[in-house]
């Protein structure tokens, strides 16, 4: 559950509490449990900007945040204020849930979105009862066809663009074979030892997708040279300490058919990595099983 949600949560609880009406509420600690109260209020307080980042709200208009928290805790008890206050959340983790869906639906594009008002059209008739164009059972079977059909679409325009770019790439001046569809492009050349995969290597790297889009970086880097993707721990042993490539990986030597939360399906990725330095694993470490670089 998203901070957000249980911070949204917690004002409708807290409700039960001693309320200042809808004024901005000022500290009156003559008791426990305003003290206690008092104390709720900054546990959650100290995570609110972290929290609305994470949600896409901009921090910029807490004020704003804290008037709605503020009213909706203070009026709960109103039926009607009650039902409104709770459709404003609803709506809220509706957008951001329908933002994540089209994420994983248009894989790779970007400019495609849900439509809201279809959703919010379909969502008052069933609400209201009055489903003149398809039973709940109708959009469950199109849900899931609907689904398939609009991912796999792309899903394999995201894969030929990959192997589009691997192809050209592969074409390129100073672009070099590593193997297994692995490619590179020396930027600095390094004069220093290359690492085996029983070694640690620390790095400055940056991985972006074949859209330009930086999705994992790191600076002093300490990872595993077999604790990574394939591609990615082809290049570590290879790479002299010292060194910057450019590393140009195909999807199945990186996150595969599967993708993960991060990557989709079928990704071809590409990483700058600068190697710093070669250190020992620690006795007794644990095996990473194949675990990707570290995403944020």
């Amino acid at each position: 559950m998203k901070k957000l949600t249980i911070l949204a949560a917690m004002a409708i609880t807290a409700v039960g509490f001693t309320s200042c009406g809808n004024s901005t509420p000022k500290e009156d600690l003559k008791t426990d449990v305003d003290t206690l109260s008092y104390a709720f209020g900054v546990q959650m307080g100290s995570n609110i900007n972290e929290g609305l980042k994470q949600n896409n709200v901009d921090t910029a208009y807490i004020d704003d945040f804290i008037k709605g928290m503020n009213e909706a805790a203070n009026n709960m008890d109103d039926k009607k204020k009650a039902a409104y206050y709770m459709g404003i959340m609803a709506g809220s983790q509706m957008s951001m849930g329908m933002k994540q869906q089209a994420k994983s639906l248009f894989v790779g594009d970007t400019t495609k979105t849900l439509s809201i008002d279809n959703f919010m059209a379909g969502f008052i008739a069933s609400a209201k009862k009055n489903n003149k164009i398809m039973t709940a059972e109708q959009a469950s079977e199109a849900t899931m066809r609907l689904t398939q059909q609009i991912q796999k679409k792309y899903v394999d325009a995201h894969k030929k663009k990959g192997e589009e770019y691997m192809a050209k790439v592969a074409k390129e001046k100073g672009v070099k074979p590593l193997g297994d569809g692995v490619y590179y492009k020396e930027i600095k050349a390094g004069k220093g030892a290359t690492a085996d995969s029983t070694k640690i290597v620390k790095i400055n790297y940056e991985g972006k997708d074949v859209y330009g889009k930086t999705f994992d970086k790191g600076e002093g880097a300490s990872l595993p040279v077999a604790g990574v993707v394939p591609g990615f721990s082809k290049a570590l042993r290879s790479m002299p300490v010292g060194s910057k490539w450019e590393v140009y990986i195909p999807y199945a030597q990186a996150y595969g058919e599967a993708g993960n939360p991060t990557i989709h399906p079928y990704s071809a990725l590409i990483f700058t990595i600068e190697v710093l330095g070669i250190e020992d694993m620690p006795k007794g470490a644990p095996g990473m099983g194949g675990m990707p670089v570290q995403m944020q």
